[in-house]
């Protein structure tokens, strides 16, 4: 009894747990790619989406961050605004409209790239956020098999240079949204860093809202699998997730967090083959082992 009270006092019980928080946020997150793909397929455009689900993220999470309503100071306001900004409405909307002009693949990797791109800037401005050897090495082998596991045996490749710039301004984007929860995740709780995320993320979409006006039925909002795919976006892969994602980067550091996004694409192709019938090749399958390989020597250092 006494080693397990000591085991459960542990650092590394508490540091396991806060990784166990960034895989099970980027596990959901990769499977949100096929609940997005049917919602398209039933009607629904992708900001159409992005609204509805951060309303219904924001609803779920206010009853639970209503004690405090503002950031202490103005320009904790203002950042609250950029984490809305870079991690919802700006993000969702590149990446999104990347889509429609370059190919899945291209889009995929590049967004992909964050982890990449957070710890270069990270390591420039924060000493203890640099990476040694080992670190590196992790990190370049995880790269290389999501290369892998997007192209999943389709080795094709298209320059698509307006779509290819979204892509990559999607990937800045979250190592911004990543950046400014490293500065202010110490100063607030997860749940008010959440709310802000999404009520500024919904906040900032609005405006789209006028080029593209809203368009979704009722009847088509009531359809069961219309319903469900809302509510996993919403409650699980929005509300639950954000929530234990600034968590994580708040233990963690932003680095470390964030190189679980290398195992977004593994989920997505899981997922896909899972529920509509996506093929996995070995070259898939080659990636996912140097992903998890990369992964494991990154963090043993």
């Amino acid at each position: 009894m006494r080693f397990f009270r000591y085991l459960c006092a542990s650092n590394t019980i508490l540091m396991l747990r806060y990784h166990l928080y960034a895989l099970f946020a980027v596990t959901i997150w990769g499977a949100t790619f096929v609940s997005t793909k049917v919602l398209i397929g039933c009607g629904l455009s992708p900001a159409e989406i992005f609204l509805i689900r951060f309303v219904l993220a924001y609803l779920c999470i206010l009853p639970f961050a209503h004690r405090k309503w503002v950031a202490d100071s103005w320009q904790d306001e203002l950042a609250m605004a950029g984490i809305g900004l870079t991690g919802g409405s700006l993000y969702f909307l590149t990446e999104n409209m990347a889509l429609e002009f370059s190919p899945a693949s291209n889009v995929s990797l590049i967004v992909c790239s964050a982890p990449l791109w957070t710890a270069l800037l990270l390591s420039m401005l924060y000493r203890n956020e640099r990476m040694n050897g080992r670190q590196i090495g992790g990190s370049l082998l995880a790269f290389a098999g999501m290369v892998l596991v997007i192209l999943n045996g389709r080795f094709v490749l298209q320059l698509a240079p307006k779509g290819d710039l979204l892509a990559l301004s999607a990937a800045l984007l979250w190592m911004l949204y990543s950046l400014i929860i490293k500065q202010v995740g110490h100063r607030y709780e997860a749940l008010f860093i959440t709310r802000k995320t999404f009520f500024y993320g919904l906040l900032t979409i609005l405006p789209w809202f006028l080029h593209e006006p809203f368009a979704v039925e009722w009847s088509v909002l009531r359809e069961p699998i219309v319903a469900g795919n809302l509510l996993f976006l919403g409650v699980v892969a929005s509300m639950l997730c954000y929530l234990v994602w600034a968590v994580a980067i708040r233990e963690l550091g932003a680095v470390r967090a964030t190189n679980y996004i290398y195992l977004n694409p593994l989920i997505t192709i899981l997922t896909a083959a899972l529920f509509i019938s996506e093929r996995i090749t070995p070259i898939a399958l080659l990636g996912a082992a140097l992903i998890l390989y990369g992964m494991w020597r990154a963090e043993r250092s």
